[in-house]
């Protein structure tokens, strides 16, 4: 099971204002793939309020992502 920490950095890496919520969570599993739906978002709604100052536009493609994939 990967760790917060490491979806996180996997998340910020990955997300753009490009990638859709669907295609991030299918790279996001590609990377972790033991990773819950759940763990990813609850990561996502973390990496959104860490990078909220520093960078709008991985903060808004986080936020997209979280609410478009928080349940179903």
């Amino acid at each position: 099971m990967a760790s917060d920490t490491d979806l996180q950095a996997t998340l910020l890496r990955l997300a753009s204002s490009k990638m859709k919520p669907r295609d991030l969570l299918k790279a996001t599993r590609k990377a972790h793939p033991k990773a819950s739906k759940k763990e990813i978002v609850h990561a996502a709604f973390a990496s959104l309020i860490a990078v909220a100052d520093q960078d709008a536009e991985k903060a808004l493609a986080l936020q997209d992502f979280a609410i478009a994939e928080r349940g179903d």
